[in-house]
C-alpha cells in the first residue's frame, strides 16, 4: 500500500514578505486605529468618512461640497446623502456662497460645534492610546512620513 502524501500544516504564518511592504504595514496600523475609532465614535453616530467631513466644516467654515470631495477623495454622488444626512441631525447648515451663486457653504451648527468638540477631544485620546508604543517624537515623525507619501 502506498503512503498518502502528507498535507502540510502551517504552525506560524510567515508574513515576513508582507511585512516588507508599506501597504500591508500602512493598511494593518490604519485597522488597528480604526477598530478603535468606530467603537469610541459609536456614541456620536459618527463613522470616519462622517468624522472627516463634520472636521473640515468645523474648521473651514463656508467650505464647499466640491472642496470636500477634493480634499477627502470622495466621490460627488457620495458626500450627497452624507451632507443630507448631517443636515437632518443639525450637525451642519448649507448657506449660499457669497462668490459662487451656484454653489452652496457648509457651516457647522451651534449642536454640530459642540459635538464635534468631543468628538476631536476624543479621537485624539484614542490615537494616543492606539499608538501607545510609540513615543512622542516617533508619532509626529510617523505622521510626517505618511504626509509624504500622499500630499
Amino acid at each position: 500500500m502506498d503512503a498518502k502524501p502528507q498535507t502540510p500544516f502551517v504552525e506560524k504564518v510567515n508574513t515576513r514578505y508582507l511585512e516588507t511592504l508599506l501597504g500591508y504595514n500602512s493598511r494593518r496600523a490604519a485597522l488597528a486605529i480604526i477598530e478603535v475609532f468606530l467603537e469610541r465614535m459609536a456614541i456620536y453616530d459618527l463613522r470616519v468618512v462622517d468624522f472627516s467631513v463634520l472636521s473640515l466644516v468645523i474648521h473651514n467654515p463656508g467650505i464647499t461640497s466640491r472642496q470636500l470631495c477634493a480634499t477627502l477623495g470622495i466621490q460627488a454622488p457620495n458626500l450627497v446623502s452624507m451632507v443630507s444626512a448631517l443636515e437632518k441631525r443639525d450637525l451642519i447648515a448649507r448657506q449660499p456662497h457669497p462668490l459662487d451663486g451656484r454653489a452652496m457653504g457648509l457651516h457647522p451648527t451651534p449642536a454640530g460645534l459642540k459635538m464635534m468638540q468631543a468628538a476631536e477631544k476624543t479621537a485624539s485620546q484614542l490615537e494616543l492610546d492606539t499608538t501607545a508604543r510609540l513615543t512622542d517624537a516617533e508619532r509626529k515623525t510617523l505622521q510626517q512620513l505618511l504626509k509624504k507619501i500622499y500630499k
